[in-house]
């Protein structure tokens, strides 16, 4: 019987740990994000629990795993990277009783001198390639939708550089924080509704825009989905907007309903997208660096 290894990918909001058995996934334990508080004991409690069910050989992380303050600094690769440029360095430990490598992000600054960072989209970028080995030819700008949304423009397998929006923390705060949405009262509209009336306004100054979100429940009846789908549709709308020329074609890379919604704002652009699974896509490029030793 062979002595299964651990892969995970430790974001912002969230840890997932998948034990593996040769390629296969075996079992699934989840997590809280890096930066929640004693990273190394809330990894040390999960890798007991399959500890106590048989060895395990190795555990490799990507992700927020690597960033100050979680589990260990583990730094940037600069971009241009390939695959082999981005392993070319990673941070060791030991966490309880078992080696773990953390793997680093990757880093990047615009012809105007703006710095990006990235932290786990690499390893899905990286994963896609592999399972999808047309990609790795020519040029494609994926698109990794999440907390911090990154487009990645990708030339012959290599990462030359990428962009962040930081969609999904505005719409957390904006549509859960902030006055816009109003309260829990009934009125009418679903997210979905909104989410077009957001589209049909994405390209509008934003904040002149947002306050339909309100507006829009005293005067005229909408619900509190119907101002939270509305937001949605401003921001990714306008995210979409400032990223693509109308009528490309678009590698999303995530959660199959969060690229639902991109896809909605691709296609009001004429553009085109190709979907993959955003776990499929993370174990690929893990599993690229366990079998790739730096």
């Amino acid at each position: 019987m062979s002595v299964k290894h651990v892969l995970g990918d430790w974001g912002t909001t969230r840890l997932r740990l998948f034990r593996m058995d040769g390629a296969d996934v075996d079992a699934r334990l989840d997590g809280p994000g890096a930066l929640a508080g004693n990273a190394e004991g809330a990894l040390a409690e999960r890798l007991d629990v399959w500890k106590a069910e048989g060895a395990l050989s190795e555990v490799v992380l990507c992700g927020m795993a690597g960033a100050p303050g979680a589990l260990v600094a583990a730094g940037y690769a600069a971009c241009p990277a390939d695959a082999g440029q981005w392993l070319s360095s990673r941070t060791r430990l030991e966490v309880a009783g078992v080696p773990v490598s953390v793997l680093p992000g990757l880093s990047c600054k615009d012809s105007e001198g703006v710095p990006e960072v990235m932290r786990g989209e690499e390893a899905q970028v990286f994963g896609a390639l592999a399972l999808h080995p047309e990609l790795a030819v020519g040029e494609h700008l994926i698109a990794l939708p999440g907390t911090h949304c990154k487009w990645v423009s990708v030339v012959n397998g290599t990462i030359v550089g990428f962009r962040t929006h930081p969609t999904g923390e505005l719409f957390a705060l904006l549509a859960g924080q902030s006055t816009l949405t109003g309260p829990d009262t009934p009125g009418q509209g679903s997210f979905d509704d909104g989410f077009a009336r957001g589209l049909d306004r994405c390209e509008e100054p934003l904040t002149g825009a947002l306050f339909e979100a309100r507006a829009a429940r005293m005067l005229d009846g909408r619900s509190k989905d119907w101002s939270r789908g509305y937001i949605s549709g401003l921001l990714i709308g306008g995210e979409v907007a400032a990223q693509v020329p109308t009528g490309i074609s678009v590698v999303l890379i995530g959660d199959p309903a969060l690229s639902a919604l991109y896809d909605r704002a691709l296609a009001a652009r004429g553009c085109t997208s190709r979907k993959i699974d955003g776990d499929a896509a993370v174990l690929a490029g893990l599993a690229i660096a366990k079998g790739q030793k730096a």
